[in-house]
């Protein structure tokens, strides 16, 4: 077969294979081109907080947009010192009413349920004293004291907190309670009849009553008064959160209105001066309020809850010495003690001079703590009763020692002729109790005008917060209508 001549080609036909188009040199290997109709790609989309940020600085460049700033700075200030305010003399408010209502009376309850079970105790030891038929008024003393044991046992309880320590203690001592009136019983019952047990089973419930109802009474006071000192530091503290929003907001108004002047020559913005008087209302309400409401809390604290306790103490002081003194009768010297020095003395009797000595200590105290007359009248009182007490009992001693029990029993539980210490321990016992009302009174009067010093402030407050607020927006928006 011939080839075709040249530059002719070859007809299709097979066996022949078609060629393929010539490419370039320049173009092989290089990528496909784009058409020129293909989109673009999307740029990134970005975040609301950098739009809002990109915004605000657009805004931050135009007068309007710095005024619309400023505006929404300020009420915020405004609102935040107003919230803040009532929520800090909320609180104090609050801590104050629980020292008036709830927290104090809540320890003086302590303490009366503490006095109640030591001048039970007395009476009881007073009326075996007596013999076999105690006087009425004895009985009646006793039985007293125990119904008031047991009603502020039961108020207490309702008052504490299921499961906490206080509500542990009340509970020992509602179970002590009956078991120490059953001892008393069967002392009066061996007593009436002559026998020499019942003097034992006084003593016995004596111990039960020094060494397990009265320190557990104790530690119920003295966890109540922690309570009370508690709701005091929750109620004084200065509201310094507040007061520093307060100043800030001020500044940020002052400065705004300064703005404003030098701006547009004016002198007064009424929205912003409005804002202005409403924040300063605030702020010298919170200061002067709550200084006022410091200084009668803290009074009430100096001259009330402080004289209190003290005078709660030496009452305590005297119904143990008193009780103390009957039992030394009582054991007729069955108990004794080894002193430091290796004297052996009839333990009851070093009781008594124990608690005697803790009574004029008080006294002195309560004299120290009284700030007026009629504080001081009824402890002078007391103080001289104690001391003619001490007289007495040195002679009722004298006369036991020396074998004249009788003498001894006149001279303690004896008659008016007799000069009985009894006497003595009742005008200690009524000039504490005159003390104790006084210094009451005045507590409430000084915690009352302390958190009524507060009354109002946290809705004031709030209220012309929310105004300042407003006056703040209008006075911006006034100036934002002159670009319009």
């Amino acid at each position: 077969m011939t080839s075709p001549p040249n530059g002719s080609a070859a007809p299709p036909g097979r066996g022949t294979v078609p060629s393929r188009p010539s490419v370039p040199p320049q173009t092989r290997g290089a990528a496909p081109a784009v058409p020129a109709h293909a989109p673009a790609a999307a740029p990134a989309r970005r975040t609301a907080w950098a739009e809002g940020v990109d915004r605000l600085k657009s805004a931050a460049t135009t007068e309007p947009g710095r005024l619309r700033i400023i505006g929404a700075v300020i009420a915020l200030l405004v609102v935040a010192f107003g919230a803040t305010t009532a929520w800090q003399m909320t609180d104090r408010s609050a801590a104050a009413d629980d020292v008036l209502h709830s927290s104090q009376p809540l320890s003086a309850d302590a303490a009366d349920i503490y006095r109640s079970l030591a001048d039970a105790n007395t009476a009881a030891s007073s009326g075996f004293l007596a013999g076999g038929q105690e006087p009425a008024a004895v009985r009646d003393r006793y039985e007293k004291d125990i119904r008031t044991a047991a009603e502020k046992l039961v108020t207490a309880a309702a008052s504490t907190d299921p499961g906490s320590p206080s509500a542990k203690t009340i509970a020992e001592l509602n179970k002590l309670l009956p078991q120490y009136k059953g001892l008393i019983e069967r002392a009066r019952a061996n007593n009436r009849q002559g026998f020499p047990l019942g003097g034992a089973y006084l003593r016995y419930a004596n111990e039960k009553m020094q060494t397990q109802m009265l320190p557990a009474a104790e530690d119920l006071y003295t966890k109540e008064n922690q309570r009370l000192r508690g709701d005091y530091d929750a109620a004084t503290p200065y509201p310094w959160i507040a007061i520093a929003l307060g100043v800030v907001a001020l500044g940020a108004l002052a400065w705004a209105q300064r703005r404003n002047y030098r701006r547009t020559n004016r002198v007064f913005n009424h929205g912003l001066l409005a804002a202005t008087a409403a924040s300063t209302v605030v702020l010298l309400w919170l200061v002067v309020g709550h200084t006022v409401a410091r200084s009668g809390l803290n009074a009430s604290y100096d001259h009330g809850v402080r004289s209190l306790n003290v005078l709660h103490d030496a009452s305590i002081a005297s119904l143990k010495a008193r009780g103390s003194e009957n039992l030394t009768l009582v054991s007729r010297g069955a108990e004794t003690v080894e002193l430091k020095n290796g004297d052996i003395k009839d333990k009851y009797d070093v009781d008594f001079q124990q608690q005697m000595k803790t009574l004029g200590d008080k006294l002195g105290a309560a004299h120290a703590l009284a700030d007026d007359g009629a504080g001081q009248a009824p402890v002078t009182k007391a103080n001289g009763a104690m001391k003619a007490w001490l007289g007495r009992h040195k002679d009722a001693r004298k006369a036991d020692d020396s074998g004249n029990y009788q003498g001894a029993l006149d001279k303690i539980i004896g008659s008016k002729q007799d000069k009985p210490t009894g006497e003595c321990f009742d005008q200690v016992d009524q000039s504490l109790d005159t003390a104790l009302a006084h210094e009451q009174r005045q507590f409430s009067a000084e915690a009352g005008d302390g958190r009524d010093a507060m009354t109002g402030l946290p809705v004031g407050a709030a209220v012309l917060a929310v105004l300042a607020a407003a006056g703040a927006v209008l006075g911006i928006g006034r100036r934002l209508s002159e670009y319009r």
